[in-house]
């Protein structure tokens, strides 16, 4: 479970579920890859604001379970993860980049999702709406959907 990050302006909890997918989609990740990635994921925790809270690799992928700071935009924490990574695999491990043809390890894209610890999306659009419904504030404007149509009143 990810825990509370705290700094001098704000605190936060965020959580992302990133999937990296192998170069061609090629069977590369074996144990001895699988084990190397993860000790250069602890490596990167303590050079960077980025804690690995589970990672879980499947031949031709890596699923990670992200919680970082809100200075760290999804994609940098992608960039960083993935270069390091694909760096350290190369120079350790050099059988792998012969099976890649010498290329790259990831390919170009990944999947991205944020993770709530206790809230789901349902929730949180439920608490927006009743947002000024208590009396104490003036509400400025309500979502209203209408046969597919926004409506702002």
């Amino acid at each position: 479970m990810g825990k509370l990050i705290r700094k001098s302006h704000n605190v936060s909890l965020l959580m992302y579920h990133f999937v990296f997918v192998a170069k061609y989609r090629r069977l590369v990740i074996n144990e001895r890859v699988d084990r190397f990635l993860k000790d250069t994921c602890l490596e990167i925790s303590k050079r960077y604001e980025i804690r690995f809270l589970e990672i879980g690799s499947e031949g031709d992928h890596v699923h990670f379970l992200i919680q970082s700071v809100p200075s760290y935009s999804p994609t940098s924490i992608a960039t960083k993860v993935k270069s390091i990574i694909a760096r350290e695999i190369f120079s350790k491990i050099p059988a792998v980049k012969k099976q890649l043809w010498g290329g790259e390890f990831w390919s170009d894209g990944y999947y991205a999702s944020t993770v709530g610890e206790y809230v789901t999306e349902t929730i949180v659009r439920e608490y927006i709406k009743n947002q000024g419904d208590t009396g104490q504030y003036k509400q400025l404007h309500k979502e209203k959907l209408s046969d597919g149509q926004l409506t702002l009143f």
